[in-house]
């Protein structure tokens, strides 16, 4: 039973936490950057850098207080090192090599990605593979075999936009705020799913990937006109755009649900987990779980705390890497992609 200190910063969430035996967080602690991004409207990578510095010593201590753990109690430290902002990314790192080296233990290198993946099998025991994991966040749609911690094979990804993306840049177009993800979700409730039909892209008929360009190009056209970007919001109703926001949501959880159940067919796999960012949608969450009910195939998804960039995952994955002796040297560093 190994006690491991996670460390995040790989794009706008400074985040440490204290988990044990890859299951049981004891101190998790996420400090967000959303208000200042909020007026630009995205996320601007050398504000995102200077905000991990300033904040990352407490928000470490803050866990180990919440854990009520000290150095001496901790086994290893597991940080990531890809993918994500590389300004973000290296000042995670190198908290991480620093106090290694002062503390005197093992270094992990985590894969942020697949943190997300693994992350609906935290507290949960046993671990709910084989599965099809499905990641939905704004730099990442993709799908995945799941066979264990240290088996995990990518069965497609978006070849554009990510969901996430897709979901921001909407949001942008309808004039909502940062982050746009939550407001359209939000929105969506009181809007009508069918009242317009946007494009549904499935690629070829066997495909595991994504593309969400389109459905963007196509709200912006059905919004401002045919080949015009502005201009057309004004002349809409809160009702119209409400209807918008709705039938776009739906028809990206379309792509995204039938992909993943292309993906339990192709693997005949009976079990999904469900993380990233996009995960805590609602519409997406009770339309998967609707689906895998109707098809005898269990949904995992993560807890909504775990959906958002968290240092939980990091630390979870980590200790399975720290059992198996995959330790990384003072010579680690970041790496964007």
């Amino acid at each position: 039973m190994a006690t491991i200190l996670g460390i995040e910063s790989s794009c706008d969430e400074t985040a440490a936490a204290i988990v044990v035996d890859g299951r049981d967080v004891r101190g998790n602690v996420i400090a967000s950057q959303i208000e200042l991004h909020r007026k630009y409207g995205g996320v601007v990578p050398e504000i995102a850098s200077r905000a991990h510095i300033e904040r990352l010593d407490s928000v470490v201590r803050e866990a180990m207080g919440q854990a009520r753990v000290t150095p001496h109690d901790i086994d290893a430290i597991a940080v990531t090192h890809k993918p994500g902002l590389i300004g973000s990314l290296l000042i995670g790192v190198t908290a991480a090599k620093t106090l290694s080296w002062y503390w005197g233990k093992p270094l992990v290198a985590v894969d942020h990605v697949l943190a997300h993946v693994c992350s609906p099998a935290i507290d949960v025991d046993p671990a709910p593979w084989p599965a099809v994991g499905l990641v939905v966040s704004g730099g990442h749609s993709s799908l995945y075999r799941v066979d264990g911690f240290d088996r995990i094979e990518r069965l497609g990804q978006t070849i554009d936009d990510a969901a996430g993306e897709a979901f921001d840049k909407v949001a942008t177009i309808l004039d909502l705020p940062y982050p746009g993800g939550p407001e359209i979700d939000k929105l969506a409730r009181r809007g009508d799913p069918t009242a317009v039909e946007f494009p549904r892209t499935m690629l070829g008929r066997d495909s595991l990937d994504f593309s969400f360009s389109g459905i963007k190009t196509a709200v912006l056209y059905h919004v401002n006109g045919p080949g015009k970007t502005s201009g057309g919001l004004e002349n809409l109703t809160d009702q119209q755009i409400a209807d918008i926001a709705a039938s776009f949501q739906e028809s990206v959880v379309d792509v995204l649900v039938a992909k993943t159940m292309r993906a339990l067919d192709q693997t005949g796999l009976s079990a999904v987990g469900l993380s990233g960012g996009v995960a805590a949608n609602s519409r997406l969450r009770a339309m998967l779980e609707a689906t895998c009910q109707s098809r005898d195939a269990t949904l995992y998804a993560a807890k909504m705390g775990d959906c958002m960039d968290n240092a939980a995952m990091i630390a979870a994955l980590g200790e399975h890497k720290y059992q198996r002796r995959e330790f990384a040297t003072l010579e680690l560093d970041a790496a964007a992609r």
